[in-house]
């Protein structure tokens, strides 16, 4: 299960450390505006998928709480599907959508989650509050 604060789900972007400073920085200054997770995650936890509305605490490499987001859009797609609208709103930088899929496909193969084009990955839309 997913720590809770305050009674809300909560969400921890990347890998803790240096990734996971510089991805919180980007939705607090409300450059990222979606994240990409695999729904095999979501399964393995027990957790039920975000829904429209729900507020999340954006949480940091110590688990302590540095803002809050709400749900705007819940999409789960085959990884070859995702467009670079999504991608783009991420706002990590990447280029182009070739660009974007390597880099996940990189950090999810260091998880130990080897990724293909029909798995199934959830895309949220958030926004901060």
């Amino acid at each position: 299960m997913w720590p809770r604060v305050d009674g809300l789900r909560s969400i921890e972007l990347g890998f803790p450390g240096e990734l996971r400073d510089r991805l919180n920085g980007l939705v607090l200054a409300g450059r990222k505006r979606a994240t990409a997770g695999l729904l095999l995650e979501y399964e393995r936890e027990g957790e039920e998928l975000e829904h429209v509305g729900e507020r999340l605490v954006l949480l940091d490499s110590e688990r302590q709480p540095v803002g809050t987001i709400e749900i705007t859009g819940v999409e789960t797609l085959r990884f070859i599907d995702i467009p670079w609208e999504f991608a783009a709103a991420e706002g990590e930088g990447d280029a182009d959508l070739e660009e974007w899929r390597a880099g996940h496909l990189r950090y999810w193969e260091q998880e130990g989650n080897p990724v293909e084009d029909d798995t199934p990955i959830v895309c949220l839309r958030f926004r901060l509050v």
